[in-house]
């Protein structure tokens, strides 16, 4: 799977984005510490044993370098940055019933300003599954020759 790279100076306009997922009574937050153990419990109920991993990284950052979005007070999606690699952004995942409500959009803003912030003027997208997702929601775009990249000789999951 292919990395993409962003231009963090040129981010596209995101109150819209931000606008819509409150409308829906939606908050988009970066962790307290004290929350680490729930929002790693939540991704490893969701997604893969690997991101529980990242989160963890990503949640003993100053400042975290992770955003959730909650939905009284539940937790209904996640996106890290700068710990598989520095300015890297992910791992990243929303719930089943939370999709298609603009919250990935969301948390990928919240994710690449974050970034941004941090100083860097690129951030790259490593592994991507949904090309034309990230292309459109932030100009992201391939950069040739990247696959595997950096995800080699990865140990697998015990049986």
């Amino acid at each position: 799977m292919i990395d993409m790279l962003v231009r963090l100076y040129d981010l596209p306009e995101v109150e819209p984005t931000y606008e819509k997922v409150a409308e829906a009574g939606i908050i988009l937050r970066r962790p307290n510490v004290f929350e680490k153990h729930l929002v790693a419990k939540w991704v490893g109920e969701h997604f893969s044993p690997k991101w529980v991993s990242e989160v963890e990284v990503a949640m003993t950052r100053q400042p975290v370098c992770c955003f959730i979005a909650t939905l009284d007070k539940e937790i209904i999606g996640f996106a890290c940055y700068d710990t598989t690699c520095k300015g890297y952004f992910g791992p990243t995942g929303v719930g089943e019933a939370a999709r298609g409500k603009g919250v990935g959009k969301a948390l990928l803003y919240k994710a690449l300003e974050g970034l941004r912030d941090s100083g860097y003027a690129y951030g790259f997208i490593g592994g991507v599954g949904p090309k034309e997702f990230y292309a459109k929601a932030c100009g992201a775009v391939e950069i040739p020759g990247s696959d595997p990249g950096i995800y080699v000789d990865i140990l697998p999951e015990p049986v």
